[in-house]
């Protein structure tokens, strides 16, 4: 392979030291300074730790209480100032609820302001706690037992731990526990940049740490210190399988010094298991079962039922995965659809979209003859020969003749001379080239739209002319109002005039999704066909995404395009993404290896903060400038002959693809050179712990998807430092540097040797889409023939702003998508808002009186200005049960401030009394209750009707007869509210669903969807929370006992609480769940010093037996002791 290399210029060096220059003149980067500031936090924190050494481990383990004492101290004014503000609350009587909801919201401030108290006071405690965790973990790495007097909770965990064992009043922790399923014995203490690490992600930032700098041992610094507060740490991991294995690997240590660890993965949702894991000092769990955990929260009907505590600090792992791959993911609980589906459109349309594809490649292939001929002829021209190449684009980007052709000399750049003639003015041109295309693509914001010629292909004879075509709504209802027509006639056209609309619009959106499907979806690259079903591939790490479906119709579509069965729609309950859920805590922080890049957008969304922890081993991988060949052959020939070379040196090498396809492509070229290797993919996923193992080995030859096994390190075998290390072979540039980085990052941990090298073609797909036509035109005026390559930093740099472009453009994309979700999420949090205080009673009684003003204020406001005394006085019965004192004079003429007031004066009242009635008429019943079957009943359920719907109240019985029956009112006022507002809301998110689809035609109005999308969002909302005060109203002012149930008194008897029935909802948690596989294998990541230990089967703690004595040391029995 002839090889020319351009030698850098004299411009470029200059520029490079003068960037080198000045960043030393202000002091360094922005890192670098972030670092100098926490630098005297290190250098208190390792003073400690001298002085700690000396101390008894008694002495040692008492700095914890000692730390939570100063916390209290520190916090007794304001906790004391919360206390008396509830009880002040709570001695104002039932009808001072305005005064009431003042105090509350004081008490929310006050609390607002605690959590700012417990920043400072930890602040002053940090670098003591980040010296007794570093002292800790150096005394378990060097003593095999650690002995100390036992405490209560050392009691406690050894009944369940094999490795803490009591002898009197002493207890004993052994060095050595599973983990993960296997046994390791602790070996770490933390080096000054995991100390650096540590305050970095205390102060609620993340830390940009590089591979193998043991991420997860610096996570117990900020644990152990923020959970000393009380308030709970919540440490999130992308899969199940790194929450168990790190809450088992750094939990000992935590138990050591006093706090309580666990992890949400291991037990049932909604059990007590759970909820005793978020009570827990530090808790671990997965992002998804964090967000799912919330949501079931906001759907159970009783306190008792919630799991979650307040969201106080999260600290997240791999943190670039989370909160920007998986951050739009919504996390959705769905059950049966109250409609039926319209699928069987997809499959009606199918033969016309076959037809009309087929009909565009032949077009396109003409074009592209036509274009070849003229270009060959030098006419170039971009309304001739340039038209025709344009075209050809157009119609059919991923053409294989079309990308052949446009790697050839110079054809890319005529096509980027056309592109950019096309694209001035506003694209004033591109009609023309659309003109004799039937739809036309853009690739690069996936849109396909059609065109005249290709309605009229798609519209059969004897159909009418616009069965396609989106009928000007405004103008033709403004037609009908011009009509002669009765008042009934028009409404019946108009209302025909809008279903014809929604229909076809619906249509028209399913003709859309099905070209997409196929035009710019291809099995086995995008999309996998499996058991009957359509599979997405994760476009970076090649994994099958079980479970995950596209969005807006577009799954269906291509499920019609492959034949097979499309799946039936359900309706979404409750729903949030990861990205709203996290920014729910006080604090949040994270760690990854590769967040600089997208370091804008944490800012942006999160405001978090990124900072770059120095390496504690210099990083010596030699990182290559990019390789540009012309064509894919010749750089896949390229990618062999480097692995061959690696081989035969003795280095292993870790071949980084972007596709599960190219992965095979590769994988079938080194089988026909007899080249042992592994392929680490989708198709490939239970092997993946083995084929990670065997990675580093001599010339060992491993291809795998660019993350597929992040957040594990390749450990090198022996003699494989000597021959130069890892080497990493990218075979493309990803769109994004950040997985580019991340497979960078694979070599050169703590140290070792390794280098990097990425192999580039033109025909690549960033190259096709961003790709400078600089380097097309350079490489042409240079005469590269085939087979050579190009390589320069100039050249790498170019590749890289085309990524930042891409990166740019996803980017605005998440942020558009960031704000419809911001609208949902403000309607998500007055809900649940409103919910929680149904469900506590506390402060329900305001929202019920808004409730009443609410209903009032619409009757008068709707009948006032309409003169409709009659109508007035019906609807005053049916919202309030009530006949108005307000005459047909004062309904005219009167103030409307004034009138709202009145009828809510007299709706209030009436309902005031309707309650004292009901606890007069359930008092002698329900205390009966008490005096005959005796003390052990809690609660007693009540039957009540407004004559349309029934519910069952359920009020607790200490609390009737403690208030003399009022309860039983605020039982049935939580219980209807709970009731009405969950049932408006699985409705509302439905239409909302049906809305964000819908406006996305707004655009051939010259509209912008999103901005139509707030308006109706909010109207929708508004319309929402206007019905449920009316229904909750109206049932309240109506509801009764049953008359023959209230003389007999039979169904007045003792109630249970009902568990929330989840029989019939599904949560997306597969596709999450695979989602956090492609970032893990099941391996350890953390930096082993010493000899590797070899993973071991799962292995079981002994069961201890019921008779046998118990291990608190106690000496009575387990059944009689911690067995109870």
């Amino acid at each position: 392979m002839n090889e020319q290399v351009i030698h850098k210029n004299s411009y470029l060096s200059y520029n490079y030291f003068m960037s080198g220059f000045l960043s030393k003149i202000l002091g360094g980067n922005k890192s670098e300074k972030d670092v100098k500031k926490i630098a005297p936090i290190v250098t208190k924190s390792n003073d400690f730790f001298t002085q700690y050494t000396s101390i008894s481990n008694d002495a040692l383990r008492a700095k914890s209480q000692d730390f939570k004492q100063r916390i209290k101290d520190y916090l007794t004014e304001i906790d004391a100032e919360i206390e008396q503000k509830k009880q002040a609350a709570e001695a104002l009587p039932e009808t001072e609820i305005s005064q009431r909801d003042f105090i509350y919201k004081e008490v929310d401030e006050l609390k607002k302001g605690r959590d700012k108290k417990i920043e400072e006071i930890l602040e002053q405690i940090q670098p003591e706690a980040f010296a007794l965790v570093k002292e800790t973990a150096r005394r378990f790495k060097e003593n095999e037992n650690m002995v100390a007097t036992a405490t209560e909770l050392d009691k406690e965990l050894a009944t369940k731990k094999a490795y803490i064992t009591i002898d009197g009043n002493q207890s004993t922790f052994k060095n050595t526990w599973l983990a993960g399923g296997g046994s390791i014995t602790w070996n770490m203490v933390h080096y000054d940049v995991q100390l650096i690490g540590g305050a970095v992600l205390h102060s609620g930032k993340i830390a940009e740490m590089a591979t193998g700098e043991g991420k997860t041992l610096v996570s117990t610094l900020p644990a152990y210190l923020n959970a000393l507060a009380g308030e709970g740490v919540h440490i999130v991991t992308v899969n199940d399988y790194l929450a168990r294995r790190d809450s088992e690997w750094n939990g000992p240590i935590f138990e050591w010094l006093g706090l309580t660890v666990d992890c949400i993965d291991k037990h049932e949702p909604n059990s007590d298991d759970r909820r005793k894991a978020y009570n827990a000092d530090i808790t671990y769990g997965t992002n998804n079962e964090f967000g799912f955990d919330y949501l079931r929260d906001n759907m159970v009907h009783s306190p008792d039922e919630m799991v979650q505590r307040k969201h106080h600090f999260a600290m997240v792992d791999e943190v670039d995965s989370v909160l920007i791959d998986d951050a739009r993911t919504p996390l959705i609980i769905s059950g049966p659809v109250g409609h039926s589906d319209n699928t069987q459109q997809f499959f009606d349309l199918k033969p016309r979209i076959e037809k009309l594809v087929d009909s565009q490649r032949k077009v396109v292939h003409q074009f592209l003859l036509e274009a070849k001929k003229k270009i060959a002829e030098g006419n170039d021209d971009p309304k001739d020969g340039g038209l025709a190449i344009m075209r050809a684009f157009r119609g059919l980007p991923k053409n294989s003749a079309l990308i052949k052709y446009l790697s050839e000399p110079g054809i890319r750049v005529k096509l980027q001379k056309s592109e950019n003639y096309y694209l001035a003015d506003q694209q004033k041109e591109m009609p023309k080239v659309d003109a004799e295309l039937f739809f036309s693509i853009d690739e690069k914001n996936n849109q396909v739209e059609l065109t005249d010629s290709g309605l009229n292909l798609i519209t059969r004879q004897g159909e009418d002319p616009e069965f396609f075509i989106l009928p000007d709504i405004s103008t033709k209802l403004a037609e009908i109002d011009k009509t002669d027509l009765t008042a009934e006639e028009k409404l019946q056209r108009k209302e025909n005039l809008i279903n014809e609309y929604a229909t076809k619009a619906d249509r028209i959106h399913t003709v859309q999704q099905l070209l997409k499907a196929y035009t710019l979806f291809d099995i086995d690259v995008e999309y996998v066909v499996m058991d009957g079903a359509v599979k997405i591939v994760d476009e970076q790490t090649g994994r099958i995404l079980d479970g995950r479906r596209y969005s807006d119709g577009l799954h269906q579509a291509i499920e019609a395009k492959e034949n097979v069965k499309i799946e039936a729609s359900t309706q979404t309950y409750a729903t949030v993404t990861l990205q709203n859920y996290f920014r729910m805590y006080h604090k949040l922080a994270g760690m990854t290896g590769t967040a600089e890049t997208e370091a804008a957008e944490l800012w942006s969304i999160y405001k978090l903060d990124v900072v770059s922890i120095p390496t504690n081993v210099k990083v010596i991988r030699k990182d290559g400038q990019d390789l540009v060949f012309k064509t894919k052959r010749e750089k896949f020939k390229a990618v062999i002959d480097e692995i061959e070379k690696n081989r035969q040196e003795g280095r292993p090498s870790l071949v980084g693809t972007t596709s599960v396809e190219v992965s095979e492509l590769l994988s079938r070229m080194l089988k026909q050179k007899n080249i042992p290797h592994n392929v680490l993919n989708a198709k490939q996923h239970s092997k993946e712990a083995q084929i990670v193992a065997e990675a580093g080995v001599t010339s060992a030859v491993t291809i795998a998807t660019n993350m597929a096994g992040r957040g594990t390190d390749i450990k090198l075998g022996p003699g494989v430092k000597e021959a130069g290390g890892l080497a990493i072979i990218g075979t493309e540039r990803h769109e994004s540097r950040r997985v580019d980085r991340q497979l960078r990052g694979r070599a050169g941990r703590q140290g070792d040797p390794g280098s990097s090298q990425f192999f580039v073609s033109l025909e690549d797909d960033l190259m096709r889409m961003f790709g400078s036509e600089r380097i097309a035109g350079l490489m042409d005026r240079m005469g590269y023939k085939e087979g050579e390559v190009i390589q320069h930093s100039m050249i790498t740099k170019s590749i890289e702003r085309a990524q930042k472009k891409v990166e740019e453009n996803n980017f605005g994309i998440r942020k558009r998508l960031l704000e419809y979700d911001d609208v949902m999420n403000k309607q998500r949090n007055v809900v649940y808002t409103k919910r929680n205080h149904a469900l506590f009673g506390d402060r329900l009684a305001l929202d019920l009186d808004n409730a009443f003003y609410s209903v009032a204020d619409g009757l008068i406001n709707s009948f006032k200005e309409n003169e409709d005394f009659e109508g007035f006085k019906l609807a005053v019965i049916l919202n309030f049960g009530v006949e108005s004192s307000i005459t047909p004079e004062e309904l005219s003429k009167e103030n409307t401030t004034l009138l709202i007031e009145k009828l809510y004066s007299e709706s209030v009242a009436t309902y005031n009394r309707k309650k004292e009635g009901l606890a007069a008429q359930t008092w002698p019943i329900i205390s009966n209750i008490r005096k005959e079957q005796g003390n052990h009943i809690v609660n007693v359920a009540v039957p009540f009707t407004d004559g349309k719907k029934g519910i069952q109240a359920l009020a607790n019985l200490d609390k009737y007869l403690a208030n003399k029956g009022a309860e039983l009112g605020s039982a049935l006022e939580r219980n209807i509210t709970l009731a009405l507002i969950d049932d408006a809301w699985k409705e509302h998110l439905r239409s909302m669903d049906d809305l964000r689809h819908s406006v996305q035609t707004a655009g051939y109005e010259q509209k912008d969807p999103l901005v139509v999308y707030k308006i109706e969002a909010f109207n929708a909302f508004k319309q929402m929370d206007d019905q449920v005060n009316k229904d909750i109203v109206s049932f309240l002012c109506h509801a009764a006992i049953p008359l023959e149930q209230t003389n007999a008194g039979s169904r007045i008897k003792e109630g249970h609480e009902q568990k929330t029935d989840r029989s019939r909802m599904r949560e997306n948690k597969a596709e999450i769940d695979a989602a956090g596989d492609d970032y893990a294998a099941n391996e350890k990541d953390y930096f082993d010093p010493s000899t590797q230990v070899k993973q071991e089967p799962v292995k079981v703690e002994p069961k201890i037996g019921r008779n046998d004595p118990c291990p608190c040391g106690s000496g009575k029995k387990y059944k009689n002791c911690h067995g109870k």
